[in-house]
């Protein structure tokens, strides 16, 4: 008998830290899986579906579908191997799948495997499963896949095919599987959405600092879900945004937070404030709605700068300069971020001419140290001075760093160095 619903914490410690090999394909082994049947007359199948790591495929290419199907078979293997016997198989699904199978045997004095053992590690894989999800897509994306685990069991019916058998078994197993994701993604809309309805969106402020006189020029409102939550980061907020087709409207919540927690700001301080392009349809973004907003929080127009991230794809640059004109023209000031992390990164300087630069951390991290990244930031720097744009270095965390910074002429950093984002007041 399986220890009862074992927590799927206690496996961490014994899962594989790398080295994982892919499964041998359910093809491949089809033989032994049938000759198993007939000798033990009750299969139970355990399937993992990981069809929602397709996109890694598309993104990197079959060997990092191959590697991430591996590690997540590693964790199958697992856990499998601490709570099922040795007889059992895991393999990876049919060949053009993506899915992790196990097939459980055991003989008919064993009726109540399935009642009991099975069912408790359908549970335990799962947990483990969802508490581990960043290890299996990890390095391609970091963000928690939602895979459902589904279960199926049938005794060997001679007048059958076992091959046939076992084919419906899969299938029902899949159809179980895509049932608990079904499950889980409703689940999870409805807790983002009690976050979204109920308001549970607060900022936290990162300082950007002066690089010649080492002083506070401005701080960055970033969003933060409730606390101890899964939408507490950022990424996982937006993720979940992103999944429930409700991007706009958490856009709309964060500028709102950001602006709410800023009214602490000391006089003359800027309010870096992160924005998205479709930010523009939004009633409440219009110029007039926005200036009332700020000025319940003591700003006014010339202390805010709208952060346009260069990975957020700006449908019509003709559209999106009119509207910014229209508020330059009020005083508001423009920011291009994580410059460099894609491949737009010329065009949106070249189109938008903002008055802040974000270069990317991937240019800021060693630059003390790295020539190449040295002649990177000069080049951007050759750019911004043309066009009366200021440079922001991001990603600081080394004294070096910002020295160098110094050193080439950059205006202001960005960067843990100076601090981790935190509310301007006590909450």
């Amino acid at each position: 008998m399986l220890e009862p619903e074992k927590d799927a914490a206690a496996l961490h410690d014994e899962l594989p830290d790398g080295g994982a090999v892919l499964l041998p394909r359910l093809g491949e082994v089809l033989d032994a899986v049938i000759e198993r049947f007939a000798s033990k007359p009750i299969l139970g199948v355990v399937l993992v579906d990981a069809t929602p790591l397709a996109g890694v495929e598309l993104a990197h290419g079959h060997e990092a579908r191959d590697g991430v199907l591996a590690n997540l078979g590693a964790i199958v293997r697992s856990v499998a191997g601490e709570l099922l016997g040795d007889g059992d198989i895991v393999v990876a699904g049919e060949t053009g799948r993506l899915e992790v199978a196990v097939l459980v045997y055991r003989e008919l004095d064993e009726r109540s495997f399935y009642r009991n053992d099975l069912i408790d590690f359908v549970r335990t894989l799962q947990r483990t499963i969802e508490s581990r999800g960043n290890r299996i897509v990890y390095p391609y994306t970091r963000e928690d896949p939602v895979l459902g685990v589904g279960l199926s069991a049938m005794m060997r019916n001679p007048v059958l095919g076992a091959d046939t058998q076992l084919r419906g078994a899969l299938e029902e197993a899949r159809a179980d599987a895509a049932l608990s994701r079904g499950i889980a993604l409703r689940a999870t809309r409805r807790d983002f959405m009690g976050v979204l309805l109920g308001g549970r969106v607060s900022s936290v402020y990162e300082p950007i600092v002066s690089v010649e006189d080492r002083t506070v020029f401005g701080y960055e409102a970033l969003a933060r879900g409730p606390q101890g939550t899964r939408f507490h980061s950022p990424m996982a907020l937006f993720g979940a945004a992103e999944e429930q087709g409700l991007v706009f409207e958490l856009d709309c919540l964060c500028r709102q937070s950001g602006l709410a927690g800023a009214e602490e700001l000391s006089s003359g301080t800027n309010l870096f404030l992160n924005v998205r392009p479709t930010t523009i349809h939004d009633p409440n973004f219009r110029p007039d709605a926005v200036i009332r907003t700020l000025e319940r929080s003591g700003l006014s127009p010339r202390n805010v700068v709208f952060e346009i991230s260069e990975q957020e794809s700006i449908v019509n640059f003709d559209a999106f300069r009119e509207i910014r004109d229209e508020y330059r023209s009020l005083g508001f000031r423009f920011a291009l971020d994580d410059t460099g992390a894609g491949y737009a990164s010329l065009q949106a300087v070249l189109q938008l001419q903002p008055e802040f630069i974000k270069v990317d951390r991937a240019f800021v991290a060693g630059l003390d140290t790295d020539p190449g990244k040295q002649t990177m930031l000069r080049a951007f720097q050759d750019v911004a001075e043309s066009m009366g744009s200021q440079i922001i270095g991001e990603g600081l965390d080394r004294l070096e760093e910002l020295e160098m910074l110094g050193e080439l002429g950059i205006a202001f950093g960005q960067g843990w160095l100076f601090g981790k984002p935190t509310p301007l007041r006590a909450s």
